[in-house]
């Protein structure tokens, strides 16, 4: 494992948290919802992809 990896992974920064931080960043360009999102991690990012048009469900 890398050392930059290994270090995130120490800090508690998920994949899901680190990819619902940047779809709420772009669509919001809010601090705070960036930060709710990014504790809900994966739920946002699963939510993101059904609710959007292009997403999971066409």
């Amino acid at each position: 494992m890398s050392g930059g990896a290994n270090t995130a992974a120490q800090a508690g920064i998920g994949l899901g948290s680190a990819i619902a931080v940047a779809i709420s960043w772009s669509l919001n360009k809010s601090i705070i919802w960036a930060i709710v999102h990014g504790f809900f991690g994966w739920f946002y990012v699963i939510y993101h992809a059904f609710t959007r048009p292009g997403g999971l469900s066409g």
